[in-house]
Order: C-alpha cells, then sequence, then structure tokens
C-alpha cells in the first residue's frame, strides 16, 4: 500500500465529520458542546464517551481510550493506520491517488539494507570463527543448528566488520542509521548498534525483515536489545513470528503466546506452529489488535515461576481488553516453555496446552490455594486481586459470567462485585444543566514516591536493575508510572530516548516530561530509598484499608486478630513513613 502525503491526510482529517462517523458506531447524544455515549472500547452502559468536534477527538473518562477519527476506526475495527485514512476518506468523497504501478516505495532502501544485513549476520553464525562461541551457546541449549540455522538466526560481531561490508555494498550510512543498523557513539562517530549478540530478525506480515532482537552472550547490560523504532519498525506492534505462524492460527483457531524469542524458536522446531511472542517487553495493545485479526482464543504460555505467572496474568489483561478469550497454560516451578518442550517435546507441550483454564479460574485456583477464601478479610483481598480482570473483557457476556463465577467463589453479591468495579473507574461525569461543560483532556496523573524513581532510572540507566529489585511488587506503582516502569526496566542500560518511541499516550508524555526535567545535584541514593519506602508504606496502608473495609463483617474472634494485624502494619509503616503516618493517625482520631 502506497504511503499517504501528510497534506491529504490533514485534508481528510479536516473533512469528517467525527460526530458522524463515530456516531454511526456509538449512540451519540448532545451534551452541550460535545457529544456522549457509551463506550465501545471498555462496553461501558454509562455515557463516559466523549466526542468533541471542537477539538476534532474522542475520549472515554472510564477507560481513557483518546484519539481522532483515524484512532477510532483503528481501535473500533483493529485497522491500521494508512487502511483508516483511506476508510475515512472514502466516506468523505476524498480520493486519494495511488503511486503508479511499479513507482517506488520510499520505505524500500530501508527493507533492502535490513534484508541483506539479515543474510550477512546468518551467514557470520553459519561460517565465522568468532561465531563458534555463539554456535556452541545454541547447540548447550539442544537446538540442532542444521534445523535452527534455515531460520535465520544471526551473529554480530564486536568491531565494525559489518559497517564496513555494508559500505562496500554501497549502503551510505544515512541510509544504515535510519534502518537502525548503525547508531551514533556520543563523540559523533558511528558504530553498529549489534555487538556480540546472537540475532533473531524480526519479520513483518508480509515476511520482510523490519529489525532484529539482540541477545548478548557474556557478561553486560543490556541482555536483550532491539532495533530501535524506524519507518518500519516499531517494536510494540509487532509480534515474533507471526508472519510464519499466522496460517497455523487460522487452522489451529488459537494461538500460543510465549514470552521470549527461545521459547518460539523451541516450539517451532517441536511442531508446535501457531506460537508468537512480544519483543522483550510485555504485551501491549496494538500487539493483542494485531494479533485478533487472525484468532480470538488465546492460550499463554508463559515461564513456570511466579514472576512468569504475574507476567502471563498482566498480558490476559491487555488481550481481554481486545476482546479476546485468554486461557492460560501451567508449567512446573523452574521450566519454562524452551525447557519443557526440550525434555518431553511435543506432545508434552500438547497437554500443557490441552490443560489450560481460563484466566480467571486460574486466578480462582491460586487464591483458593493460598488460603484466601478461609476468612472474611481474605475474601476481601481476594476480589482486590480479581477486579483487573473482572473489568477487563470487552466482550460484555464474558464480563458479566466473570462476575457471576466470582460471586459464586466468594460468597458475595452480584450487585457488591458491580459496585467493586465501579469504584476503581472515574464517576460517571454529571450532566451539565447551564453552561457546557468544559471540554476534557487527557489528565496525566501527578507520581510522588513513582516520579522520583523515575527521575533516577530516565537519567540514570545503570540503577534500574537496582530498583527493580526493590519494588518487587509492581501493582503498587500508579499509572502511567507503571507502565513507564516496565518499560525503562526492560530496555537494560538503553538511552531512554530510545524508550519514549516504543510508548504511547500518557506514558510516552510523562517519559517526555522526565527527560526535559533539569538533572544533577541530587543524592540517589536517599532519593531512592526515600521513594521505595513510600512505596512500602502505600502497601501496608493500602492492606489497613482491606482489613478495615472487612471488620464489620467478621466474627468476633476473627476481629481481635484482624486488629493486632492493623497494630502491627501500623508501626511499620510509622517506621518507613512518619510522615504518612501522622496523616493516618489524625484521619482516625478524626473518624473516631
Amino acid at each position: 500500500m502506497s504511503p499517504i502525503p501528510d497534506e491529504v491526510i490533514e485534508q481528510v482529517r479536516d473533512a469528517a465529520d467525527i460526530v458522524g462517523l463515530i456516531g454511526a458506531h456509538v449512540e451519540l447524544k448532545r451534551t452541550g458542546a460535545d457529544y456522549r455515549g457509551p463506550c465501545p472500547f471498555h462496553g461501558g452502559t454509562h455515557r463516559n464517551f466523549a466526542v468533541i468536534p471542537k477539538k476534532g477527538m474522542f475520549y472515554c473518562f472510564v477507560c481513557h481510550e483518546a484519539g481522532d477519527v483515524f484512532t477510532f476506526y483503528m481501535k473500533k475495527f483493529g485497522m491500521d493506520y494508512p487502511t483508516a485514512v483511506r476508510d475515512v476518506a472514502a466516506k468523505v468523497g476524498i480520493s486519494i491517488p495511488e503511486r503508479p504501478a511499479g513507482g517506488p516505495d520510499p520505505r524500500e532502501p530501508l527493507y533492502e539494507a535490513l534484508s541483506v544485513a539479515a543474510e550477512w549476520y546468518a551467514r557470520r553464525l553459519r561460517e565465522a570463527p568468532d561465531a563458534a562461541d555463539a554456535r556452541a551457546y545454541l547447540e548447550g541449549r539442544g537446538f540442532v543448528l542444521s534445523e535452527l540455522l534455515p531460520l535465520g538466526l544471526g551473529w554480530a560481531p564486536k568491531g565494525d566488520d559489518f559497517a564496513a561490508a555494508m559500505r562496500q555494498l554501497g549502503f551510505t550510512d544515512e541510509r544504515l542509521l535510519d534502518a537502525g543498523l548503525l547508531t551514533k557513539r556520543e563523540d559523533g562517530s558511528l558504530r553498529p548498534r549489534f555487538w556480540q549478540r546472537l540475532l533473531f530478525p524480526i519479520h513483518d506480515l508480509r515476511a520482510r525483515v523490519v529489525g532484529f532482537g539482540g541477545r548478548l552472550l557474556g557478561d553486560g547490560e543490556p541482555k536483550y536489545l532491539n532495533s530501535p523504532d524506524s519507518a518500519v519498525f516499531h517494536k510494540g506492534h509487532l509480534l515474533y513470528n507471526l508472519h510464519q505462524a499466522k496460517q497455523a492460527i487460522r487452522q489451529a483457531e488459537d494461538a500460543v503466546v510465549v514470552e521470549g524469542y527461545f521459547d518460539a524458536l523451541r516450539l517451532v522446531q517441536v511442531g508446535i506452529e501457531n506460537v508468537v511472542a512480544p519483543l522483550g517487553t510485555g504485551l501491549t495493545p496494538e500487539q493483542a489488535t494485531l494479533l485478533r485479526r487472525f484468532t480470538e482464543p488465546v492460550v499463554l504460555l508463559y515461564d513456570g515461576d511466579a514472576a512468569g505467572t504475574r507476567a502471563s496474568f498482566r498480558a490476559a489483561d491487555v488481550l481481554l481488553r481486545a476482546g479476546l478469550r485468554v486461557s492460560v497454560a501451567t508449567l512446573p516451578p523452574g521450566d519454562d516453555p524452551d525447557t519443557w518442550a526440550r525434555k518431553g517435546g511435543a506432545d508434552a507441550v500438547r497437554k500443557v496446552l490441552d490443560d489450560a483454564v481460563d484466566v480467571l479460574e486460574r486466578k480462582l485456583l491460586l487464591l483458593e490455594r493460598k488460603g484466601w477464601f478461609q476468612s472474611v478479610a481474605g475474601r476481601r483481598r481476594a476480589l482486590d486481586r480479581l477486579l483487573p480482570t473482572l473489568r477487563a473483557p470487552r466482550d460484555p457476556v464474558m464480563r458479566d459470567l466473570y462476575v457471576g463465577r466470582v460471586a459464586e467463589a466468594l460468597g458475595v453479591t452480584r450487585s457488591s462485585i458491580e459496585g467493586e468495579m465501579r469504584l476503581g473507574r472515574d464517576p460517571e461525569p454529571a450532566r451539565p444543566r447551564g453552561p457546557a461543560a468544559p471540554e476534557p483532556t487527557v489528565r496525566r496523573p501527578t507520581v510522588g514516591p513513582e516520579r522520583d524513581l523515575l527521575r533516577v532510572m530516565t537519567r540514570e540507566p545503570e540503577w534500574r536493575s537496582r530498583i527493580a529489585e526493590q519494588v518487587a511488587d509492581r501493582a503498587v506503582l500508579r499509572e502511567p508510572a507503571r507502565q513507564v516502569f516496565d518499560a525503562l526496566v526492560a530496555a537494560g542500560a538503553a538511552p531512554a530516548a530510545e524508550v519514549l518511541s516504543g510508548l504511547t499516550g500518557e506514558p510516552q508524555a510523562l517519559l517526555a516530561e522526565l527527560l526535559a526535567e533539569p538533572w544533577g545535584g541530587l543524592e540517589l541514593d536517599a532519593l531512592v530509598e526515600g521513594a521505595v519506602n513510600r512505596l512500602d508504606s502505600r502497601r501496608l496502608e493500602a492492606e489497613v484499608e482491606r482489613i478495615e473495609r472487612a471488620l464489620p463483617f467478621a466474627a468476633e474472634a476473627e476481629k481481635t486478630e484482624l486488629m493486632r494485624r492493623v497494630d502491627t502494619l501500623a508501626r511499620q509503616i510509622k517506621k518507613l513513613n512518619p510522615a504518612r503516618w501522622n496523616v493516618m493517625r489524625t484521619g482516625r482520631s478524626g473518624a473516631r
């Protein structure tokens, strides 16, 4: 598909009646200067969804989806950007001229450079003496090189051999920079982006190489490094192996999502072909939407440890919000898809996949095993853990079934659960009775301890892993800070500016703001310690609140134990965050 000139895109945007176009899919009613209706993205029934013609945008006060008319078509119908522009153009009667047959695609030079680079790296892995350690590493992991190498894996050596070879073939430095194959040093000189890394070529749906994921062999950071975003590569919009797996996904009528490149490769090697993986980061909404073009049922097969379980639950919520149906397959602790398939082959993997259960059932099972259903306080905590998944499904029928299942498991009414689901969202905006209400803007919540940590992680990459170890429970981080935190941790030592292009919306705005702030003159140890203490205090305070909400429903024998627990937590909060403790104490005194 030919690129669309910017001036034509602006012409289409200006001509589009955003109220009429969105109103064809959402029941809108005029409210002051804008139009309101139920949100088509999170499946709400209240009129939380606003179309604002003066600004040419839409915004949901609950799920915070926002954008222009093209964004609406992309999110609603799973289109890519050019298709959305063309669809809107057709509706407003604007003809977009096609490029003459045989005309050049301006991205073609990048595709060519990346294709040649992939061949060079693959040949290096097959033949070069300096790739002997990489070949030994693959064999040590149980891969058969004669079967693996045809998949296009490559080796990026240390030094400038790659750059010299590409220049000799006629590629300019400018083109290699645009393709993400070279990077600039601080002194302005150029060097290959990938050094001493095993390379996994990443393809688009047309099987064109658009970038690489590089795995460092030996010491150093980051362990994994991706190509930077470019005109052809957008990390959060691509899935590893989808170009090969899409037909198998359609035939199997489901997709298997794993965490890493090696997991995907191993499953393909043993004959599980409908497998994809995100590119070294958490699953994104754009990746979920991409996957939905080929299937709705998805099975998550993540590592068998606690971190893998948490990551699978986060991915499940993203997939549910995109309208997919999600099951979770469980591996024994200490195993991952790579090791499991290596030990048991395709039969062992298929057995685990066949035993996969719906993500909500998996959460309920884990909470029951932990004994959380045995007390009032435990059931209260269990509901808090389940709420993100209860809110996630786009499908209203699935959401209703989830509510009924949790009500049954916890022994509470549906109405109380539905009330809790509403508590975690912005309230229904009041309908204006006089002058029009001010036009809503996408809010960017301020952050306290999160901001301090992110300031350090943005400017001091070597601190990222240390901070990640100290913030073991990511759930305590508030959005959008949590997304920025996860992105910086996943980036390893890469500059924060490279992380920026992989984010969108509020997280991107927050990171841009942090990058623009002045930096220096801070005692980092004290800053980080104080921020971590405040986060720990917040987590403990949330536990106190959960217990106090459960107290009125507890038996007398339980109340004594619960109050003892509150006192213990209060002492810990006082030690971690005396200022917050004083606020809590004042509030308690006023309530008595």
